[in-house]
């Protein structure tokens, strides 16, 4: 061909693209405003999705988001694709691999006529939607890659042209700028969020609760910051493990008791005050646990003060849900390292109040050591003075009566003075004995003894992990007693002969008050903890009126299968 003709054919083309072009300025202008508006990243990347589309007349749109190794995706953003198609494709994208994965390796724009016939393909999962037409362009937030766009399908079967691919490139320069406003907005938002958790978790635990409410904070708050399925607080076990010991979700059940064996390759790592993130816990080796393949992304953070790890707090993820992003994991161990400060000053204070409590202890086996049974004696010698003096058999007799009945209170008042100046670890570690343990512990703030009664072999038939629970309930059931109801008599009853609904055989806690009831719209957290217990075993746990007059008091009944 001519070289003139080849020239003027050039000429015409570019005349053709200039003109095309600038007939759709007044579009791009008014789609990089609408991309620029609003400051939230998730409804920003949406909207710079389908501002493209409507751009380029593309039926598909896409935002990879890539990871913050470089290698893979770490949000996939969609447009045109409905949610029933998304269901039906499944996972999507990694960007490991095909065409997405080669965009992340080699970040520049693509145009292609056919996505078939480009060799870096790897072709669609079954009931994808087909596409042809491809454009892809990579989006660049303050220098760095940010991730990748692409457009698919265009309307009417025919290729995207340069200027689609010009217009595509401004509006991605453009979103650039608007991705880094969303994203330092919502930064700022998630550390302001992050930082009203640990004042909550702080005030919480210094504000009296004892140490199982307050890991039980912990993981509340860990879990609604961290927005994950469960928040898991993990304490070091007597094997070198990680046991699960506080739970927050929606489906406890199975996790409390959980233990991480001390093989674990994370096990090792968190105690040594090391974070451990995994982007999949259902396929990652290092996860052995029963309940890791029902979690997907996960954060396992060292419950660290000084050089003393306490424990570690896990936030994980549904499965298939979004993995944690940089600033996340970097929040979340700032959350976790200021919930290890509060429990450190929590169990100080808990010291201070043990420590009060045995002192006040002595001082009452002091007092009736000294004084009340040397009163009883001195009582007792004035009766049997009367008593050989008496002239009647019948005061003979109701005098001698009087003194044996001294003699039994003094035995009573003797074993309770050994009790109080007992230890809590001189104690046998049996069922039973770890429930006397606990109604004597609580008998000193109630002012008086609550009545116990054993049905069945309680120590021969009680698992360790139910019998744990049920100390545990039983404390946060007398606690309440205690803080909250006033209550002046308590009945408790361990029953082993119960049969749950289906068949199982099952243990009965029942704590019943005369106390003032729950106020309507008063606090339940320590019910629900209850629950949580009993729900996470395969049991239940339930509450109604007490032993008051009139039906007062609040009767609480926790079952656990044997």
């Amino acid at each position: 061909m001519d070289p003139l003709a080849i020239a003027t054919e050039a000429t015409r083309s570019l005349q053709g693209m200039s003109t095309e072009l600038t007939a759709r300025v007044p579009h791009l202008l008014e789609a990089m405003q609408s991309v620029g508006t609003g400051l939230e990243l998730h409804s920003t990347l949406d909207r710079i999705a389908e501002t493209a589309a409507e751009l380029a007349d593309a039926r598909y749109a896409a935002i990879g988001v890539i990871d913050s190794t470089g290698e893979g995706l770490a949000d996939f953003i969609t447009y045109g694709v409905t949610q029933e198609q998304r269901e039906r494709i499944g996972a999507l994208p990694d960007g490991h691999r095909g065409l997405l994965g080669a965009l992340i390796h080699q970040p520049a724009p693509v145009m292609l006529a056919d996505l078939s016939s480009d060799p870096r393909s790897a072709g669609f999962p079954p009931h994808h939607p087909p596409m042809r037409s491809f454009l892809g362009v990579p989006i660049r937030v303050e220098g760095e890659i940010f991730g990748n766009l692409y457009l698919t399908e265009k309307r009417g079967g025919g290729e995207f042209s340069i200027a689609d691919l010009n217009m595509v490139k401004i509006l991605a320069t453009e979103a650039g700028i608007a991705i880094g406003n969303a994203r330092v907005h919502d930064e700022g938002r998630q550390r302001m969020r992050w930082i009203d958790g640990s004042v909550a978790v702080t005030t919480a635990l210094l504000s009296g609760s004892d140490a199982e409410d307050a890991l039980a904070v912990v993981a509340e708050q860990a879990r609604r910051l961290a927005d994950s399925a469960a928040g898991i607080v993990l304490l070091p076990d007597d094997e070198g493990g990680l046991e699960m010991v506080a739970v927050s979700a929606e489906d406890p059940a199975g996790l409390l008791g959980t233990v991480i064996p001390p093989h674990s390759p994370v096990v090792g790592q968190l105690l040594a005050g090391e974070p451990v993130f995994i982007d999949d816990s259902a396929t990652d080796p290092r996860m052995i646990t029963a309940v890791a393949p029902r979690f997907g992304p996960s954060m396992l953070l060292p419950l660290k003060s000084g050089d003393r790890v306490l424990g570690t707090l896990a936030t994980p993820r549904r499965r298939g849900a979004r993995k944690y992003t940089a600033a996340e994991r970097r929040l979340a161990a700032q959350f976790a390292a200021q919930a290890a400060l509060a429990l450190v000053l929590a169990e100080a204070q808990r010291d201070r109040e043990r420590l009060a409590v045995y002192e006040d202890r002595d001082r009452i086996a002091r007092d009736l050591h000294d004084l009340v049974i040397q009163r009883l004696f001195a009582t007792g010698l004035l009766l049997e003075s009367a008593q050989r003096k008496a002239a009647e058999p019948d005061v003979h007799e109701k005098v001698g009566q009087a003194v044996d009945e001294l003699d039994v209170t003094i035995q009573e008042i003797r074993t309770a003075i050994f009790a109080l100046q007992q230890e809590p670890t001189e104690a046998p570690a049996g069922l039973r004995t770890r429930v006397l343990r606990e109604t004597g512990t609580a008998a000193v703030p109630l002012g008086f003894h609550p009545s116990v009664n054993f049905i069945g072999p309680v120590d021969a038939k009680v698992g360790e992990r139910t019998g744990k629970n049920l100390i545990a309930a039983l404390r946060e059931a007398l606690s309440n007693a205690f803080r909250h109801a006033q209550a002046t008599r308590i009945d408790i009853v361990v029953d082993v002969t119960v049969k749950l609904p289906d068949g199982r055989e099952a243990v009965r806690l029942t704590v019943a008050d005369d106390g003032t009831g729950i106020p309507e719209g008063g606090r339940r957290s320590g019910l629900r903890n209850l629950a949580k217990r009993a729900e996470s075993l395969g049991g239940s746990s339930s509450y109604g009126p007490g032993i008051g007059t009139d039906g007062g008091g609040t009767r609480v009944v926790w079952e656990a299968p044997l």
